[in-house]
């Protein structure tokens, strides 16, 4: 098997199964036991890094990794075990709501008093933590928009337009200078951080990596289309109120223009794309496949639980003036941690 030159390098284990992982895709024999993963804790750093590493052969591999290990049949064992572990704790903890209809009335309803972390950041929150912010963020949004994409082969009629219009923007509209991604490394750039694609897996935490995951899981898989549909919509509807705070935690940080237009672009484009996904994506979708509500709405649900769990870890750890991330920054000045 011919190595690939190419992609991040593999980041170091966090314990028995990401170590097994990472030892097979550099060239190692072993694979974890099912019953191995089975003991794993189902949010923790191992099983979410090992998934993470499954994933990541999807999209741009890690350097020195062969580029058939995508489709290697013992590690799509491993994977589908992690899967299960994974899966089976978000259905047992996702909140349940009665229709698609109640739990995007939730999304749509603004807190009074917000406590998330864009509040947090639009309200105190320093350099420092901005950085950290966008070095746990950076996971997503170096590759924003590329897990949705494999729901569109899965998707027809006025859904699949629908969606195809929206991808089409967050790529850019044709324009390379435009991609989303493209806009999140130029706001990397205003803060100091490296833009290398997969730079900050090691210092990222478990809660960021099962984000990311999640999207991932529900792409690869038909049978959860609809939850990726449930989970777009909830990233979509969130964007616009979110991305305005943030793009005020980073005029009021003076962390320079790339990094406000990243912000203040999503606030315009994903007030439009809220729309669009909750009329047409989700709309077509229970036109052609009604018996999809529940996975939609439990994408949807998901994804809060997620998000509620990342923000607890960045806000717990800010507050007490500490690092959210499992390593600080390179150049992090203590002053700013203390």
């Amino acid at each position: 098997m011919a190595h690939d030159p190419h992609g991040p390098q593999l980041p170091a284990a966090r314990g028995t199964v990401s170590a097994a992982v990472r030892g097979y895709l550099a060239g190692s024999d072993a694979l974890p036991a099912a019953e191995t993963v089975a003991l794993a804790s189902a949010y923790g750093d191992d099983l979410q890094l090992a998934l993470y590493l499954c994933y990541e052969l999807h999209y741009r591999g890690f350097a020195g990794v062969a580029p058939d290990r995508e489709w290697d049949p013992g590690l799509l064992r491993v994977r589908a075990a992690l899967e299960h572990r994974f899966l089976t704790a978000l259905r047992e903890d996702t909140p349940v709501h009665d229709s698609v209809e109640d739990a995007l009335a939730e999304l749509l309803v603004e807190p009074v008093e917000g406590s998330g972390v864009s509040h947090f950041l639009a309200a105190e929150g320093e350099l420092w933590q901005l950085r950290e912010y966008a070095a746990q963020r950076s996971l997503y949004h170096l590759k924003e928009a590329d897990p949705h994409a494999w729901v569109l082969p899965r998707l027809w009629g006025r859904a699949k337009a629908a969606m195809a219009a929206v991808e089409f923007d967050e790529w850019g509209g044709g324009r390379p200078d435009r991609v989303h991604a493209r806009l999140f490394a130029d706001l990397m750039t205003d803060l100091g951080l490296d833009t290398t694609y997969g730079r900050y897996l090691d210092a990222a935490c478990a809660e960021t990596l099962a984000t990311v995951n999640l999207m991932s899981l529900f792409g690869l898989h038909r049978a959860l289309r609809g939850a990726l549909v449930g989970h777009f919509a909830a990233v979509e509807i969130t964007s616009s109120p979110g991305s305005r705070r943030l793009a005020q935690a980073m005029r009021r940080a003076d962390a320079g223009p790339a990094a406000v237009h990243f912000y203040d672009e999503h606030v315009e484009a994903d007030a439009v794309h809220e729309q669009v996904v909750r009329h047409d994506v989700i709309g077509g979708l229970l036109d052609e496949e009604p018996h999809l509500a529940p996975d939609i709405t439990f994408g949807l649900g998901a994804t809060g639980h997620l998000e509620d769990r990342l923000a607890a870890r960045l806000l717990s750890a800010w507050r007490s003036g500490e690092s959210s991330l499992r390593t600080p920054l390179p150049d992090q000045e203590k002053a700013h941690i203390s």
